[in-house]
């Protein structure tokens, strides 16, 4: 297989973990860390004094009280020191919160800066480097050693007394662990649209 092809491969699966994560509303969510890309937007959209600079983050449903929270958050900074702080910090809650919504996410607050978990930091760093090396490094380490692990565990309970029921019981469960992660990733290999996804994770462990 040539290097693009399976880059891509692992590019796709690392895609698809993210948005069955994000879909099932615990997702490895660095959109509501104040170091994020929403927060960011907000802080150059209230400086710049350009609504559209945020806009991409909301559904069309939501723009309107985006809009409108905007022109309110704008008023209050002119105030200046802490009354434009706390304006400031109120939108960010606030398109946080829609924005998180938009996704089926939770919201539990804003977190500090320095929050984003490994595989979201790695995917922005890809994104300014333009090289998704680390990505695949990352994602295909996890995998491996997931693989072993599941893999060992079988291997150790293969040969067990057929007479020794309980034994036999764990050997069936290491099984099923192990065959039911190895069909995750072969199903997450797929290149799927977001909707496809949506219906697709409720059925991704089938039963034996």
């Amino acid at each position: 297989m040539r290097p693009r092809n399976i880059i891509g491969r692992w590019a796709a699966i690392a895609g698809i973990f993210l948005g069955l994560s994000a879909g099932s509303g615990t997702a490895f969510a660095h959109c509501d860390t104040l170091d994020g890309p929403v927060v960011a937007a907000a802080r150059k959209a209230l400086d710049a004094d350009n609504v559209k600079l945020i806009l991409l983050w909301v559904q069309k449903k939501d723009e309107a009280e985006i809009r409108s929270q905007f022109q309110k958050t704008v008023a209050v900074r002119r105030a200046g020191g802490q009354a434009k702080e706390l304006a400031d910090m109120y939108f960010f809650e606030t398109l946080v919160r829609i924005h998180r919504a938009g996704e089926g996410a939770a919201y539990t607050g804003l977190k500090a800066a320095g929050k984003i978990e490994p595989p979201i930091a790695a995917a922005d760093r890809s994104l300014e480097t333009g090289k998704l090396q680390d990505v695949v490094k990352l994602i295909s380490n996890r995998m491996e050693r997931g693989l072993h692990r599941h893999f060992e565990d079988v291997i150790k309970r293969k040969n067990y007394n057929p007479n020794d029921v309980e034994a036999g019981r764990a050997f069936a469960s290491a099984y099923v662990e192990y065959t039911h992660y190895v069909e995750r990733l072969y199903d997450a290999a797929e290149t799927l649209a977001p909707e496809q996804v949506q219906k697709k994770a409720p059925g991704l462990a089938h039963s034996h």
